[in-house]
């Protein structure tokens, strides 16, 4: 396996900072095709029932609500206040639920269940545990000690009892959002939030037995200087959560109107942002963290570091995670699946997903069956995202190619990179090294076939990498 050690280069950095796509997925999104629907997914899922071993099943739950926007915000999500609507979008999920489970052989067991948003606990902590239930009647649950069931939290709406139900539930992951306890940061991107009652929900979470916290700080807001970053970084330490994600903030306004509110002049220069980078980078590798890739670090202990070091590491729409082996059910307003050969979304707007399933459909909008080039493509691009190295004969051997003249124009630009430092090239491997490790996504887009031509990347479709 490649090391988790990275070093931080800013000159480098400077130099590749371009917008990039984030290979949660490969094709990425913006390759879905209006062409594959409800059709092509009830096909390719019944294939799947076929495999000589059951796949075991991913499955994810899109809760777009959101009390009160936060600017910088660039997710799929609804402000309201009317906890109605609410109840009125659990009816249709639970329905959605009920169809999407009569595409799957009960012997395939669920491993993973995550909750995403939006904020999910704009439910109340009662119906999310109905979520849960109605997901367990419908589909098979692995045992406890081999299932992962995980959450995102707003620490402001959430209290310590509320996480007792939670845990009851059977929920033993949760990720809050902190971003920045700086107060003008917070004031400038609508999102007022206390330490206190942030460390309380921490602590809640350890003491009703849930196995993993992580929390996600955002580089790059408005207003941020090194001097409160810091702050904002010394308070996490203390609290020592199992995981750390540390995102940059990609500042798009002409995709999502919420950032429209942020002043461009209160955003850092890149330089300055930069900065912000490095000293989370020190700060964490200071503490004991481990980089894991792309924004992620961890604990030594932590079950993400285990499954990189154990060569097992995963990386999908719901990030870094260790369930590699199983068929994704996305569910909900925008969410997507990828089940065996092929990606598959919901509509984006609440009211086409409405639609669909009163309609009694399965609410697919677009998707793609994925063809051997793009099977092939996936599997290097994910062993760089995940592992930053790429075995080159373990390739051959799964897909029967000669690795170097079938991507020989991945390889040119390859050693371009290697000029730089970013990458190291051997017959056996490539391999980022510790200046590339934190520009994966620059080695991964060198294997993406559908990129337009260097430099010709529209810079609205995806952010920077950096």
């Amino acid at each position: 396996m490649a090391t988790s050690s990275v070093l931080f280069d800013p000159e480098l950095l400077r130099r590749y900072d371009r917008p990039g796509p984030r290979y949660t997925s490969y094709p990425t999104a913006p390759q879905f095709r209006p062409d594959f629907g409800e059709a092509q997914l009830r096909e390719v899922a019944a294939l799947t029932n076929g495999d000589p071993i059951p796949r075991p099943l991913s499955i994810y739950a899109h809760i777009p609500f959101c009390a009160s926007p936060c600017f910088y915000c660039g997710c799929n999500r609804v402000i309201t206040r009317d906890k109605a609507r609410g109840d009125a979008y659990l009816v249709r999920l639970y329905r959605e639920i009920g169809m999407m489970s009569k595409l799957f052989d009960r012997d395939r067991d669920v491993v993973q269940l995550h909750l995403g948003g939006g904020t999910p606990n704009f439910l109340d902590a009662g119906q999310i545990a109905e979520v849960v239930d109605v997901v367990r009647r419908h589909f098979s649950f692995a045992p406890e000690d081999r299932r992962e069931c995980s959450i995102e939290l707003d620490p402001r709406f959430v209290d310590p009892d509320d996480i007792r139900v939670l845990a009851e539930a059977g929920f033993n992951r949760a990720s809050l959002g902190v971003q920045d306890f700086d107060p003008a940061v917070q004031k400038a991107v609508n999102r007022v939030q206390g330490v206190e009652q942030t460390l309380a929900i921490i602590d809640a979470c350890r003491g009703h037995g849930m196995r993993s916290v992580n929390v996600d700080l955002i580089y790059g807001l408005p207003l941020q200087t090194p001097e409160g970053f810091d702050r904002t970084l010394e308070i996490m330490l203390e609290a020592r959560p199992d995981r750390l994600a540390i995102y940059s903030y990609a500042h798009l306004p002409q995709l999502f109107r919420p950032q429209q509110r942020i002043r461009a002049d209160d955003l850092p220069t890149p330089q300055a942002k930069l900065a912000l980078l490095q000293l989370a980078i020190e700060r964490l590798g200071e503490a004991g963290y481990v980089y894991i890739g792309m924004d992620h670090f961890a604990l030594p202990g932590d079950d993400l570091a285990q499954a990189q070091s154990r060569g097992d590491l995963h990386r999908n729409f719901m990030g870094y995670t260790t369930s590699a082996d199983s068929d994704l059910i996305g569910l909900g307003v925008s969410a997507i699946s990828h089940v065996g050969p092929s990606f598959s979304q919901n509509p984006r707007d609440l009211p086409g997903w409405e639609q669909a399933i009163d309609a009694g459909r399965l609410p697919v909008w677009r998707g793609m069956r994925l063809e051997e080039d793009d099977l092939l493509r996936a599997d290097v691009i994910q062993a760089l995202m995940c592992h930053g190295e790429i075995d080159i004969p373990a390739v051959e051997r799964r897909h029967v190619v000669a690795f170097r003249s079938y991507f020989a124009g991945a390889m040119d630009q390859l050693a371009k990179l290697e000029q730089d430092g970013l990458v190291e090239l051997s017959r056996r491997t490539i391999r980022a090294t510790a200046r590339g490790r934190l520009l994966l996504r620059v080695l991964a887009a060198c294997f993406d076939r559908y990129l337009l031509p260097q430099g010709d990347v529209a810079a609205v479709q995806f952010s920077r990498t950096v």
